[in-house]
């Protein structure tokens, strides 16, 4: 037992260390000759790739697949507009590569290329909610690479406005691959443009799953870099995906909207409403200029770009009433003027007509004014003569259902009262997951620990056993933080199964304040859980009918393995008893024989034995529709798609395959006129559509 404890205490001394090593980035400056198309050779097998480049000009690019295949050229995409200066290129999900080549128009006088292989890992839990916000994945859940980050965290007084954006890359991407695509979007915006942290505040995929971006709190006005002379008092909303001819998925259009509607009710915003801000300055607006915005605002609102992409910008006024409806009652624009001594202020508006309070307490916590009154308008002044230095609290509310307002009123008096007890400057303290199931491999053995300290203090994260008596704690953490919001991933790899406290001790100014912890349980009963292929298509063509769930016992278990989507449980697929060692459970598609139809769902197992319920979840995609392909121009051979697919086409006997998304795309045209075609798309779920043929 000591030695595993020692080693246990080994691995475990490195925070983070299951972080490391998941983004690769190279860059490389592309020589450039008289001729428009430049050859480079990849630094390194890559699926992201950015470019920056110096001149008024343009830069094309196309990558080939590790299977030799060239993709159709991109558009390399800047938000910083035209001129001859250096423009910063969005970083884009080109899929897994071996080469590159690029081509310049007009003036290009520099390029260089960055080169990023993000390692797709298992898609992460959605861990993180509070205060009624909908489900995000936290920066730990992701692997953010908190050693990269280049300063802490700069936070605006107030919040105005959303600025809503797309990444501008590929549509098709897995569930795993969006947490790597946000991994690579943090390496290239901090190592490449040179920015502290990731640019954007949030980030949503086309599953409808919601990332944590910069740091610093997801309901703090944490400033970004996210829309150039306009970061400051706004939170930039990131679309993963291109969406100027495509458009966001239902999931992705649901997630914005929850997401919207919880962040500005934070900041008591009306979504409805206008906004004055004065430009930072950037290429469309410069300093100084005073630009009225709508609450939730698109990109090139704010600056020369096309972002977020024109089918989710013609979107924006629709998800505005979506977002204004969703979450009622709320309690818009609170605020308070005058001063202690004198008329003191307070205004407001409800999205509807209630009853409401406002309220004052002294700095001893007794409510020294209370005025309550009933409508849609709040106004209300008190008569402050006679009262103290303060400060004084505040509060407007309207019952539980809304989300009340506070503040403070004055100054604290020059001379303090006596210092209390030191406190704890901790809270929020919470481990994710609560049951720990390392696999033989590692995988599933990390634990994450969050927390947020009110001042700078001397923290230690230790592991004890839940029972006394034990050998631990074993230290796993002994370091000074500075105030807000924490994060550490610990992995639990040599930690023998038992029930344990993660217990983390914050003692501000060299002071004593009691620790707090929580309940973390390690347990290997269950491991391993996995559906194989994770995208079934049970239409009976013969492809990927069916999937087969994967995982491990420890021992003899009783299963159960249920469907879930957007956290509701659709039905079990699989209850039973079963022995231990690896198991097999097929599946068809299906619950109690009803088919579940397309969608993007996920698969809970759970076992149960003496020290609780062991859980894992993997996603699982069924699409039984085949695409639609459609000829819609012969003469410049202009094809339309229902859905991203791979399309192999034959033209004049000259086979041609293309990974094209959702839209319209055209084929590379054939030096003599066109006198046959043939085409078929297969998406990623094997479905085929109907052959495409001329004459």
């Amino acid at each position: 037992m000591k030695t595993l404890l020692l080693a246990a205490a080994a691995a475990l001394a490195l925070p983070g260390l299951a972080r490391a090593g998941l983004v690769t980035m190279v860059a490389r400056d592309v020589p450039l000759g008289p001729r428009s198309l430049q050859a480079a050779a990849a630094p390194i097998r890559f699926d992201m790739l950015g470019l920056h480049w110096r001149g008024g000009g343009a830069v094309a690019y196309e990558t080939r697949s590790a299977g030799g295949v060239w993709r159709p050229w991109q558009a390399a995409d800047a938000d910083d507009g035209d001129g001859p200066g250096w423009h910063d290129g969005n970083v884009e999900w080109v899929g897994p590569s071996a080469a590159v080549r690029f081509r310049t128009s007009g003036t290009v006088t520099a390029l260089r290329a960055y080169y990023l292989s993000s390692k797709v890992t298992t898609a992460p839990r959605r861990t993180l909610s509070i205060a009624g916000s909908p489900t995000i994945v936290s920066r730990a859940d992701w692997f953010a690479d908190e050693k990269i980050v280049r300063a802490k965290p700069i936070y605006a007084p107030t919040l105005k406005l959303a600025i809503v954006h797309h990444t501008a890359s590929t549509n098709s991407y897995t569930p795993a691959q969006s947490a790597a695509i946000v991994r690579g979007i943090e390496t290239y915006h901090v190592e490449a443009n040179g920015w502290n942290d990731i640019g954007y505040n949030f980030l949503v995929d086309r599953y409808g799953t919601i990332y944590e971006g910069r740091g610093g709190g997801v309901d703090e006005n944490v400033i970004g870099a996210h829309a150039l002379g306009f970061n400051a008092g706004t939170v930039g909303i990131s679309l993963i995906g291109d969406f100027q001819n495509a458009t966001p998925t239902p999931a992705m259009q649901e997630a914005l909207v929850r997401l919207l509607a919880w962040r500005l009710d934070v900041a008591h915003i009306d979504p409805l409403s206008k906004v004055v801000y004065t430009s930072g300055g950037n290429a469309k607006f410069k300093a100084g200029t005073v630009v009225t915005l709508r609450a939730i605002s698109g990109h090139r609102d704010t600056g020369p770009s096309e972002c977020p992409g024109n089918r989710a910008y013609a979107l924006l006024p629709a998800f505005t009433r979506r977002v204004s409806l969703t979450g009622l009652p709320k309690l818009y624009s609170p605020v308070v003027s005058g001063s202690l001594g004198g008329s003191v202020r307070f205004q407001g508006r409800l999205s509807s007509v209630r009853s409401w309070t406002v309220s004052v307490t002294d700095p001893a916590g007794a409510v020294a004014v209370s005025h309550s009154g009933r409508g849609s308008t709040i106004d209300w002044t008190w008569n402050s003569a006679g009262t103290g230095k303060g400060p004084y609290t505040w509060s407007i509310s309207s019952g539980a259902a809304v989300r009340s307002a506070t503040g403070t009123i004055g100054r604290s008096a020059l001379t303090p009262a006596p210092a209390p007890p030191v406190a704890s400057p901790l809270s929020g303290l919470a481990a994710t997951p609560a049951v720990v199931s390392p696999a033989p491999d590692g995988t599933g053995s990390n634990v994450s620990v969050a927390f947020t300290l009110a001042a700078p203090a001397a923290v230690t994260i230790s592991l004890a056993a839940a029972a006394p008596g034990a050998t631990l704690p074993l230290t796993l953490l002994s370091t000074t933080l500075q105030s807000g919001p924490q994060s550490f991933n610990f992995s639990l790899a040599a930690v023998p199964d038992g029930r344990y406290k993660l217990v983390v001790a914050a003692a501000p100014g060299g002071a004593t304040a009691p620790p707090r912890s929580v309940a973390v349980t390690v347990d290997r009963s269950l491991t391993g859980f996995a559906l194989t292929p994770a995208l079934i298509s049970p239409n009976g063509d013969g492809v990927a009918d069916s999937a087969v769930f994967n995982f491990s016992l420890s021992r003899p278990l009783t299963v159960e393995i249920q469907l879930e989507q957007s956290g509701a449980v659709l039905g079990t697929v699989f209850s039973g008893a079963l022995g231990a060692g690896v198991q097999s459970i097929a599946w068809n598609g299906t619950i109690n024989g009803v088919p579940v139809g397309d969608g993007t769902y996920q698969a809970v197992v759970t076992a149960t034995d003496s020290l609780g319920a062991v859980s894992s979840t993997t996603p699982v995609t069924v699409d039984a529709t085949p695409p639609v392909l459609t000829l819609l121009d012969l003469s410049s051979l202009r094809f339309q798609l229902s859905e991203p697919a791979t399309v192999t086409a034959t033209v004049n006997g000259q086979t041609i395959v293309l990974s094209e998304p959702q839209g319209t795309f055209m084929l590379p045209a054939p030096p003599d006129p066109v006198t046959t075609v043939s085409a078929q798309a297969a998406d990623a779920a094997g479905n085929l559509s109907a052959v495409v043929t001329y004459p």
